[in-house]
């Protein structure tokens, strides 16, 4: 992706869930706090999912430290089909969301896709 991309807003989903126990997730947060990574994250506020697991994962980035200018938001919108638009959607294959894409060097290392059986941050750290 380029420093091009067109961000249409930011989701407000992605605000830290203050309850999060960064304490619980040391590793997680180690992980996703290694110097490069870019988040990008596709959700809506609109969605039960996003609104379920994404305050948790704006926590775990928040205690890993990571510069906003590092996580970008892609604000996603569902038709009548169940198809979803929004900014790269198509670019980037996304069905489901939340999906997190994690770059290093501007190459994907890592995607997280609706509902793996772990929070997102850990699925992530596991990974990277």
């Amino acid at each position: 992706m380029s420093e091009a991309d067109a961000e249409s807003g930011t989701l407000e989903t992605m605000q830290p869930n203050p309850a999060w126990d960064a304490d619980s997730h040391v590793d997680a947060v180690e992980a996703l706090s290694e110097d490069g990574l870019v988040f990008r994250v596709w959700g809506g506020d609109w969605c039960g999912d996003c609104r379920g697991q994404l305050p948790d994962f704006g926590a775990a980035l928040a205690a890993a430290e990571v510069p906003a200018e590092r996580i970008h938001h892609y604000p996603v919108e569902k038709e009548d089909d169940g198809s979803k638009t929004g900014p790269l959607v198509e670019e980037n294959d996304i069905e489901l969301i939340p999906t997190v894409v994690v770059e290093r060097d501007g190459e994907e290392v890592a995607r997280y896709v609706e509902d793996e059986g772990v929070p997102i941050a850990v699925y992530l750290a596991e990974r990277l």
